[in-house]
């Protein structure tokens, strides 16, 4: 049992060394990451935007289209009235058939005014799109920018990043899947990422509170697993600090001046 708790610490506070490097390694690349996929995010919401306002455009060409469609039906109607006004037996029929011409006018001029809006809808939509697309090509640059900065960074850390991931992996083998998750609930929560510490100077180097004296001994036992009361982060070890000692200060006399009389 003493063994193989001594194992589990031993592969936990190699687990915590590889993280902690892995995690300078992630610092180097600072809020790139972040500010990529903020960019990726920006410029979808960009190009849904402008595939919409197209769709928009779509959908007033085809108003357009029908507009047109009706201004000829109604030419046609008109036409064939104008006929029949030539074959009329009565003042009753003529009058019936000018009225329906005059309606077919009307018509005619309210599918123009159509066409018009349409138009000028049109144009504050392919406007809304240049707009767009000025700020979507200008977000673009920026993402090409940061996106070679970060895999400038990556490339630079590569060989190294993936070699910690394998030796990574080789540590949780040694792990029970419980006290993984465990360890990784741990180091989710701690700031620093630190799931696993020492303790030194008589407190816990997670969160810096008093670990007692009796508490200590059974860390340094390695005979159980021991969390920090405070913070719940796994004691490893005790670390000994040997304070150095201070040069003594040499002590120069005063000598005495006498006076001749």
């Amino acid at each position: 049992m003493e063994n193989s708790v001594s194992s589990r610490l031993d592969s936990l506070i190699k687990l915590q060394t590889i993280d902690s490097k892995l995690d300078a390694i992630k610092k180097i690349r600072g809020d790139l990451p972040e500010e990529v996929q903020d960019l990726e995010d920006e410029i979808a919401g960009y190009e849904t935007r402008i595939q919409k306002s197209k769709n928009e455009i779509s959908e007033l060409d085809e108003g357009i289209k029908a507009s047109r469609q009706g201004i000829k039906d109604s030419e046609k109607l008109i036409q064939k009235y104008e006929e029949q006004q030539q074959n009329v037996r009565n003042n009753r029929e003529y009058d019936a058939i000018t009225k329906e011409i005059e309606l077919q006018d009307l018509e005619k001029q309210i599918l123009d005014k159509k066409i018009k809006e349409f138009n000028e809808k049109i144009e504050v939509v392919k406007e809304r799109i240049g707009e767009t697309e000025t700020v979507l090509n200008e977000r673009l640059k920026d993402l090409d920018t940061k996106k070679n900065e970060l895999t400038t960074i990556i490339s630079e850390n590569e060989v190294e990043e993936e070699k910690l991931l394998k030796d990574r992996e080789k540590a949780l083998k040694n792990l029970s899947e419980r006290l993984a998750k465990s360890y990784q609930k741990v180091r989710d929560n701690a700031n620093n990422g630190l799931a696993v510490v020492s303790v030194k100077r008589n407190a816990c180097g997670g969160c810096f509170n008093i670990v007692p004296p009796q508490r200590q001994a059974d860390i340094k036992e390695r005979k159980k697993l021991i969390v920090c009361e405070h913070c719940g982060r796994i004691l490893a070890d005790v670390e000994v600090v040997v304070e150095e000692e201070k040069p003594k200060k040499k002590t120069t006399r005063k000598k005495r001046t006498t006076t001749k009389k």
